[in-house]
This record gives structure tokens, C-alpha cells and sequence, in this order.
């Protein structure tokens, strides 16, 4: 297969020819990703967070409220730090240490969760700071994980070694779900996790033990399985020590800055992801919670879904990645979030005792799982979501490296982060606002809807300076 003439658009040098590292080394960066994908997976989407919700919170709509307004907090520090963060990492070369500092800032974060008591309004502040710090610490070392790809392989393999990373990473978030679902959580009324089993260590059922121990797992997950990438794939040379690269990586990045509009399909690109990710960002922070509050879900019941939805990302991302190549990123993002804005819509017509316009019995107390019609349909509805949501992920970060200059990757990738980032408080505050003026997690999340469709719009702007199969 030969590399796309997306490697040349406006504004990306040639890239250089390159011994590229044995499959060890691909195999070691994957793991990142594996390692990486609890957290949001159990903290932010399917477990500690509409535990939080339900339970910490007084009540669910003041839930998401407070988890939104902390995540607001998290993401503007991202923003404002992570195009700095990446010059200098640039500028000085090493990725690795930056990582090992994050993913630090990672385990402390979700450790501190565990605190985090039912019925404990004097534990919020607590919980939410932790999650604020944990948030911070897996996007930062993201960042600089992903500024190691064009080193990894060939320009014409990036969206499978992308896809492929998401892919690895959802099954890395089912199998953590799995062992909370099945060993750690238990149902309050039963006692019994998902596999009918007493919880692991004693865990409490009554108090959340199970919910609550999604926290320090995840740190101790993240520790055990982000040893290959240290061990096995091999970092930049480091060019300079840390004190030069700050004051070199600060001037570089005005530079950059400066230079953005005379590469317009990068700064139209970062621009749309800035908007569209927000958009998705909130949607999996609080899709979760809106299915507790509407349906009143615990969480085996979420944690379900999530595996459901973890296997729709596994196929998607993978499948993603491999269309990636054929067709190019911008296609695959295009077509992405047609789909997610086809789902959200249809989520918001369907309530618990209601689809689209017909309405149907509630769930019963007590009844099967996922028994009721409007239930099924939500869940059919969020395969799709997650189907589309790790092709948009993974082509994202190929379409970057295909627009960014390859000799200041990492600060393109904190210029990525940033436009992920800078406006992310937006969506997580607008739903919280709605959601506390309101009273309503319906009118939180329709505001949503225009993320995407204002996203979609701005990808369909980009033209490609050469060939028409560039993007």
C-alpha cells in the first residue's frame, strides 16, 4: 500500500526515512492505551461516576452539575498546559519521563477516589479534586503517548497502528469492567455481583465498596501494563536539558502559532476537533448518568452497558483504523459523527416509559435486566455510539500527524489537546448549567447536539492542497 498524499498536505514536512522499531516496540505503545482506558471507562462513564451521581450526590441532577463543573476545571488546565508541555517536550527531546510524571498524577488521583463514601456530602469536595487531578494526569500523558506514533511505523500504517491502539485500548476497558461487573461489584439488594458471586475481599455492598474500589484499580492497572511501553519502546534522544527546552519550546510555540493560518485544513482541522470533542467528551461523561437518572440504573446495570458499548468501540475502532488507510481520517470523522449525531437524537426521545412517540411500559422494579422496551432501545442505540466513537478518536489523532509538521509532533499533539480541551469546560458546564436551571438531564444533553453538527460542518471545509484522496 502507498502512503497517502495526506503526508504532504500544506504545512507538513517531507518525512525523512526511518528505521522503524521491531513489532515490541509496537506492541509495548499499544499497552499505553490498554493501560490507559480504565479510567475513563470505569471512573468517568460506567462506574464511579453515576455512583457518584446517585449515591455521594444528594441527588442525581446536582450530580451531574458538580461532576461537570470539575470537569470544566480539569480540561481548562489541560488546555491552558499542554501546547507548552508539548514544545518543550519537543525541545528536549525524551517523551517517556513526561508520562511517567502524568501517569503519577493518574494513580493519585484515582486512588483518592476510594474516600469518596455514599451519604458523605463532607467527602464532594474530596472526590471531585481527585477526579480534577486524575483527569489531568491520563490527558497530559496521552499527549506525549501519542507523539511517539511517527516513530513507530510507516506514514501509510498510522491509521491502523491508531485504530488498532483504540481497539487494544477498549478491550483493555471491557476486561477492567468485566473484573469490577463480575468479582468487585455487587448489587445492594442481592449481594451478588454480575456472575452471582460474594465481592471479592469483602467488599461491602452496602456501602459501594465495589463502585468505589474502580479507583484504585485503575491506578494499579494503569501501573502494572504501562511497564512494556517503558521497558520495550524506545524513546526520543534527549537534545537539550530541561531548562533550555522550556525557554526554546516557549519561543518555538509562538512560532507555530503565528504560522496556523497560513496552514489552513490544520487550523480548520484543530478548530472542528476543539468543538466535536467536546461534544463527545460530554456525552460520555454523562451518558452514563443520564442513564441512571432516567432509567434509575445501578451499577451492574451501567456497568453492562458499558461492556456493550466497550465491544462496539473494540470493532469500530479497529475496523476504523483499517478504513482509515483506504479512504483517509477526514472520511472516516465525517462519517463518525453523522452517526453520533443520528444516535444522540434518538436517545433523546426515548424515556423510560417512552420511544420516539409510542409510549410503552416502564421497567419494573426488581424486573430482568434490561426488560423493559425502552431500555433495549437505549442500549441498541448506544452500540452505535460507541461503533462511531473509536473511529473518531483514532482518525483524529492520524489526521494531525498527517497536517503536522513532523519534526514538532508533540507540540502539535499539545496543540491537539488543547483544541480537545480548551473548550471541553464548555460542554460539561453548558450541561450542568441546563441541567441545574432546568431540573431536567433531558435539557442538559441537548445541547450536544450542536457540537457535533457544528464540527461536521467545519470537516466538510477542509480541501486537501493536492490530491482529492489526501483527507
Amino acid at each position: 500500500m502507498t502512503a497517502t498524499s495526506e503526508d504532504h498536505v500544506s504545512g507538513a514536512h517531507a518525512r525523512p526515512a526511518t528505521a522503524y522499531p521491531p513489532r515490541s516496540a509496537v506492541g509495548g505503545w499499544l499497552l499505553f492505551d490498554w493501560a490507559a482506558q480504565p479510567y475513563f471507562t470505569l471512573i468517568t462513564t460506567f462506574v464511579f461516576a453515576p455512583y457518584f451521581t446517585t449515591y455521594v450526590a444528594s441527588d442525581p441532577a446536582s450530580g451531574q452539575a458538580m461532576w461537570g463543573f470539575a470537569a470544566g476545571v480539569a480540561g481548562l488546565v489541560i488546555a491552558l498546559l499542554s501546547p507548552v508541555l508539548g514544545a518543550v517536550a519537543d525541545a528536549a527531546g525524551r517523551r517517556k519521563p513526561w508520562i511517567a510524571g502524568f501517569g503519577l498524577l493518574l494513580m493519585i488521583g484515582t486512588t483518592l477516589l476510594w474516600f469518596g463514601k455514599p451519604g458523605r456530602p463532607d467527602l464532594v469536595a474530596l472526590v471531585l479534586m481527585a477526579y480534577a487531578i486524575g483527569t489531568v494526569g491520563v490527558e497530559f500523558a496521552t499527549v506525549f503517548n501519542n507523539a511517539m506514533m511517527p516513530a513507530l511505523v510507516p506514514p501509510e500504517r498510522l491509521g491502523r497502528l491508531s485504530g488498532t491502539g483504540w481497539a487494544v485500548g477498549y478491550v483493555g476497558g471491557i476486561v477492567s469492567l468485566i473484573v469490577v461487573l463480575g468479582l468487585l461489584a455487587a448489587d445492594p439488594n442481592s449481594g451478588r455481583t454480575l456472575f452471582g458471586l460474594a465481592p471479592l475481599f469483602g467488599l461491602d455492598p452496602a456501602t459501594h465498596e465495589g463502585a468505589r474500589i474502580s479507583g484504585p484499580l485503575t491506578a494499579v492497572w494503569f501501573a502494572v501494563f504501562v511497564l512494556p511501553l517503558f521497558l520495550l519502546t524506545p524513546d526520543q534522544p534527549s537534545k537539550r536539558p530541561v531548562s533550555a527546552a522550556v525557554r526554546e519550546g516557549i519561543i518555538d510555540l509562538r512560532r507555530s502559532l503565528a504560522a496556523l493560518p497560513g496552514n489552513k485544513p490544520l487550523l480548520t482541522f484543530l478548530i472542528a476537533n476543539m468543538i466535536y470533542m467536546d461534544g463527545l467528551i460530554s456525552l460520555f461523561a454523562f451518558g452514563g448518568i443520564y442513564a441512571a437518572g432516567t432509567f434509575g440504573w445501578n451499577t451492574i446495570q451501567i456497568g453492562t452497558f458499558g461492556l456493550i458499548l466497550a465491544v462496539a468501540g473494540t470493532l469500530g475502532a479497529w475496523l476504523g483504523g483499517k478504513l482509515d488507510d483506504r479512504i483517509g481520517p477526514r472520511r472516516v470523522i465525517v462519517m463518525s459523527l453523522i452517526m453520533l449525531l443520528t444516535s444522540l437524537a434518538l436517545i433523546l426521545l426515548i424515556d423510560r416509559d417512552r420511544i420516539l412517540f409510542v409510549q410503552v411500559p416502564p421497567p419494573v422494579p426488581g424486573g430482568p435486566l434490561f426488560g423493559a422496551a425502552a431500555e433495549r432501545a437505549y442500549l441498541l442505540i448506544g452500540v452505535f455510539i460507541g461503533f462511531a466513537a473509536g473511529p473518531l478518536q483514532a482518525a483524529s489523532r492520524t489526521l494531525l500527524i498527517r497536517l503536522a509538521p513532523v519534526d514538532k509532533i508533540t507540540q502539535h499533539f499539545g496543540l491537539f489537546a488543547l483544541t480537545g480541551k480548551v473548550t471541553s469546560f464548555v460542554g460539561p458546564l453548558l450541561v450542568a448549567s441546563i441541567t441545574a436551571a432546568t431540573l431536567s438531564q433531558k435539557a442538559g444533553m441537548v445541547v450536544l447536539i450542536g457540537f457535533f453538527l457544528i464540527g461536521l460542518g467545519l470537516l466538510s471545509r477542509i480541501r486537501p492542497s493536492l490530491r482529492e484522496a489526501q483527507l
